[in-house]
């Protein structure tokens, strides 16, 4: 392959994701809808059932409780993965205040995943391989330091696994996995403990 090759190549790998990035940014979803990118398309995402909105929300309520004032939690914001080039909604995004009040407020740009602390991925029968797989690797890629995955269609059961310790190999070094029903730390900035036994399944 000569370098001119390797050029256009890259030249249109990049036209895509422009095209596809300026797609996303101008896409009307019907509402409760969410828009990703992975593997150069745009996939669009139903609303979630009752039961995920509902643990999305108790996780969130319980993160607020130990939340350092400099972060926030987010619901449909779009992160970029940039070493995949894609882009993803997950349920939840833990990430600095300052961050998001500095993004350009006339463009609807998805926010670096890279810069978020923790994301949250609640599984429902349609997603549940792509939250435990796709998912799993890009955040790792991107350097997400945790990654909590709420999995209510676990083989095993239903399950909250934190994954910590991102690789660039996109894996994650350190797995913590517990049933429904029993606690599950958070590590500082949180020192708190998810309490699963309220999650419905």
């Amino acid at each position: 392959m000569t370098a001119e090759m390797v050029e256009k190549e890259q030249a249109s790998e990049d036209s895509l994701w422009d095209y596809l990035l300026q797609t996303w940014r101008e896409l009307d979803a019907p509402e409760g809808w969410r828009a990703e990118i992975d593997e150069g398309r745009i996939f669009l995402v139903p609303p979630p059932h009752a039961h995920r909105s509902g643990i999305a929300e108790m996780v969130q309520h319980r993160l607020y409780r130990a939340l350092p004032e400099e972060l926030g939690i987010y619901q449909t914001l779009g992160v970029h993965v940039a070493p995949l080039d894609r882009l993803y909604v997950p349920d939840l995004v833990i990430m600095e205040r300052e961050l998001i009040m500095a993004a350009d407020p006339e463009v609807s740009d998805p926010m670096d995943a890279a810069d978020a602390l923790l994301i949250v991925e609640v599984t429902s029968k349609g997603n549940a391989r792509d939250d435990r797989t796709k998912k799993y690797r890009a955040y790792a890629r991107a350097g997400v330091p945790m990654y909590l995955l709420i999995d209510r269609f676990d083989t095993r059961g239903a399950m909250a696994t934190l994954f910590t310790e991102p690789n660039e190999d996109g894996t994650y070094k350190h797995s913590d996995p517990v049933p429904f029903g029993k606690p599950l730390s958070l590590p500082e900035p949180f020192g708190t403990a998810l309490l699963t036994d309220e999650f419905p399944v």
